[in-house]
């Protein structure tokens, strides 16, 4: 029976080791196509299939002899691949492929070769290497497409910082594993790869964590460096330190702390970390630098250095001679030093008439008591503007006996600079507006006399020539009293809401007529341009007065070549506050800009240009209102101006103005007509009031009046105003001047109307219509501005009482 059983149990080994050797020859076969594909190496896959089937034949003799136990065990527990084995075999591959076994379905590693384990090191499955690409489902896609279709393949795949061809192949009896095969597309340059990552958006991301990173070669020279360790090794923004020693930058101190050599032996310490970038001591290294806030290693004094550093006031140290052994950045800032520049005393931060006070006041505190006293010094950076040095006697700072303390009043200078120029213009402008409304007086009767004259002496008369000669140059002097009065805001406007395009549009012929041939005119309009409310003459007024200083500029550049550009844009709200100034309050504008490219305006002149009877031209050429009265009218309309100028290269003059907030259906008012009148319509009946403290000038109103039918009463205040109303039975009309001693105009006017309501009146003055108007809330009155002529007072008086 026993030997029956043998006899099977052999009959059946035979019978079952046949299949389990056909298995054995076909994976021997299907690993040996694997391994054809994976290493492209005809030979080697040829001598590993016929290795295999060598040991299966020795395997199967063993097994079909070794009895009925071994049967059993072959049966239930085919012998599995070796991982060390397939490690072997895949490193005995050679080439520079990395390769791996993975399962199929979860993508463990199974087994990989050397260069696999260099590249990407002991990963636990291929899905750890999609961690940290561009798109890590890339691999995933891959490895779906190799079960699904035995094979895939991604041409590039960024992988360990390098571009490399992925392929995938199904494998295994059961289709139950996955072969990758890495190549690297082309080589790998550490020193660009680092390069980009330093100078580009990494760079960035590191100095905005306060990390500096510098990439040195063996030799020590910056190949490159992200910018913040440019601008704190340099001071300077756009500085490039490509090609500089690293050690040019940096300083130790005893204990052994390294600085940045430009911040001084009081700079804040650095923590230095060298990451060697290429394999070997003598390959390109990484420097990654942050400052060292702890004072860890630091002496107290150098810790206190660091402590000042960092408070955002002008704070510096000096020992018991006087010398600075410390300087903060915001002090030097104050003190207007570079970023390079360095000074060994306080004097030598203030001019030559200051230093020895200077001198004395640090070195009686080094040796007082820890006491604080300020001492007013001019800076040698800024003359002009003095400021207040504090000094303080300075105990346990180490070999610090003074402590300084300079305050930046850059801002607080520029703000006391722009409210004296405002206050200064405000002055001039009153002093101008009150000289103007004295001289239109003068004028008045200047010109009233000579209107008078000339209807006694016609053309022909020897005296007629010097009589217009004189009323043509009161009319000049007229002109001149009403820039002022424009500088002063004080002349007469008509505003209308309009559109500023429209403006420039008519204007624009002749603005070509006074530009010439040599300037070349440019005009440029923007969209969305909100309507403004200003008089369109006064407004044409502006551009003309403008253009010409251009082309004066321009003409006195040489050739007399040039471009004037015109341009008017939108300002909203939001623009204004990303503008960030104090001037211009915050509000929606339209703006005008005319630039040129003349020769420009120095600085130490351009807060003067807007100032009356301020000019650069020679005697002769200009008068020096131009620019003045462009500010009046501006501001008497509500807007702002300011200019910009670089020598040589041209200035630009930006107007603003408010956009005016209207109901849809208002329409600007439509000019009237000009009514060409008549001597003979000049004349008139009826009984005048003529209130005028200026004797001359109610001397020539009275004449005109009389000489054209009307029965004149004077008075030279409004008191002897009201004593001739109670006396009088009938007055149709009173002519009355707006500003007189003791009793105004408008409170004589009030007054009559007490016991005259329907008293027409008609002002006559030399100040703004529109201000009057504002200011005296008065029913059915005329205005007559000042100077006018005889024909002008007996037009606006006829007027007047024909509406009355």
């Amino acid at each position: 029976m026993a030997s029956a059983a043998a006899d099977r149990g052999f009959g059946s080994n035979r019978v079952r080791t046949g299949p389990s050797l056909v298995l054995f020859v076909a994976a021997a076969l299907v690993s040996s196509a694997i391994l054809l594909w994976a290493v492209r190496d005809p030979l080697f896959a040829a001598a590993f299939l016929g290795g295999t089937i060598a040991t299966g034949g020795i395997l199967a003799l063993l097994v079909g002899t070794g009895g009925r136990g071994e049967v059993v065990a072959v049966e239930e527990e085919p012998e599995a691949l070796d991982p060390n084995l397939l490690r072997v075999v895949l490193d005995g591959a050679g080439g520079t492929a990395a390769l791996a076994i993975t399962s199929a379905s979860d993508l463990e590693l199974f087994a990989a070769n050397e260069t696999f384990s260099r590249w990407f090191g002991a990963p636990a499955s291929i899905s750890e290497l999609a961690e940290g690409v561009d798109d890590p489902r890339q691999l995933h896609a891959a490895a779906a497409q190799a079960r699904g279709e035995g094979s895939a393949a991604l041409p590039r795949m960024m992988l360990a910082g390098a571009a490399m061809r992925v392929e995938a192949r199904l494998a295994g009896a059961a289709a139950g594993h996955l072969v990758w095969r890495f190549e690297r597309t082309e080589d790998v340059d550490l020193a660009a790869e680092t390069k980009r990552m330093v100078t580009g958006r990494a760079g960035r991301r590191l100095g905005e964590a306060g990390i500096m990173a510098v990439l040195a070669d063996p030799g020590g020279t910056i190949i490159a460096a992200n910018q913040v360790f440019a601008v704190r090794a340099t001071g300077e923004t756009d500085e490039d330190v490509s090609g500089a020693q690293l050690v040019r930058f940096l300083s130790a101190t005893n204990s052994g702390q390294f600085h940045f050599t430009i911040e001084g032996r009081g700079a804040t310490p650095l923590r230095i970390l060298r990451v060697p970038v290429e394999e070997g001591e003598d390959g390109l290294a990484l420097f990654l630098m942050l400052d060292e806030l702890g004072f860890s290693g630091a002496s107290g004094e150098e810790g206190v250095h660091v402590l000042l550093e960092h408070i955002p006031l002008g704070l510096a140290l000096a020992d018991m001679d006087g010398r600075f052994t410390f300087l903060n950045r915001a002090f030097r800032k104050a003190a207007g030093l570079g970023p390079k520049e360095s000074v060994a005393w306080p004097g030598d931060l203030v001019v030559e008439e200051d230093k020895s006070a200077v001198s004395d006041f640090v070195h009686r505190y080094a040796r007082g008591r820890g006491v604080t006293g300020d001492l007013a010094v001019r800076l040698r950076s800024n003359p002009e503007e003095p400021v207040a040095l504090t000094v303080a006697g300075a105990r346990g700072l180490g070999n610090a006996a003074v402590l300084l303390s300079l305050k930046d009043n850059s801002e607080e200078a520029r703000l006391k600079r722009e409210i004296a120029q405002a206050t200064k213009m405000q002055a001039v402008g009153q002093l101008a507006g009150g000289v103007a409304h004295d001289f239109n007086n003068i004028l008045t009767a200047i010109l009233g006399t000579c209107d008078l004259m000339l209807m006694r002496h016609l053309p022909g008369d020897p005296d007629y020539d010097d009589i217009q000669q004189i009323r043509s140059n009161s009319n000049r002097a007229a002109n001149l009293t009403r820039q002022l009065l424009a500088f002063s805001r004080q002349q007469t406007l008509r505003p209308q809401v309009l559109q500023l395009p429209d403006a420039v549009s008519e204007v624009s012929h002749l603005l070509h007529r006074l530009l010439g041939e040599t300037v070349k005119l440019q005009v440029k309009h923007g969209r969305n341009l909100g309507a403004i409310r200003a008089d369109p003459g006064q407004l044409e007024q502006v551009i003309v007065n403008l253009a010409v200083n251009a082309r004066d500029a321009m003409q006195s550049k040489g050739e007399g070549v040039g471009t004037l550009s015109i341009e008017t844009f939108a300002v909203s709200a939001d623009d204004v506050r990303r503008m960030g100034t104090d001037i211009l309050p915050i509000g929606d504008y339209t703006a005008l800009r005319v630039t040129d490219t003349g020769t420009g305006i120095p600085p130490h002149l351009i807060s003067k240009i807007f100032e009356p009877f301020f000019t650069t031209k020679e005697v002769g050429k200009g008068t020096g209102l131009g620019l003045s009265t462009v500010y009046g009218i501006v501001k008497q309309s509500g807007g702002f101006i300011f200019a910009d100028s670089q020598i040589g290269e041209g200035t630009s003059f930006t107007i603003y103005l408010p956009v005016h907030q209207a109901a849809a259906t208002e329409e600007a008012p439509k000019p009237k007509l000009a009514k060409e009148s008549q001597p003979g319509d000049w004349w008139g009946s009826g009984t005048i009031l003529l209130v005028e403290d200026e004797a001359v000038v109610r001397a020539v109103a009275e004449r005109a009046l009389t000489r054209h039918g009307y029965t004149v009463l004077c008075a030279e205040s409004g008191e002897e105003a009201l004593e001739i109303l109670r006396r009088e039975d009938k007055v149709d009309l009173m002519v009355s001047d707006v500003v007189m001693p003791t009793m105004d105009g408008p409170t004589t006017v009030r007054h009559a109307r007490e016991t005259h309501p329907d008293l027409p009146i008609l002002f006559i003055s030399g100040y703004a219509e529109e201000q009057l108007r504002k200011s005296i809330d008065i029913d059915n009155v005329a205005f007559l501005p000042k100077p006018f002529s005889v024909q002008q007072l007996a037009e606006t008086v006829r007027d007047t009482l024909r509406t009355k």
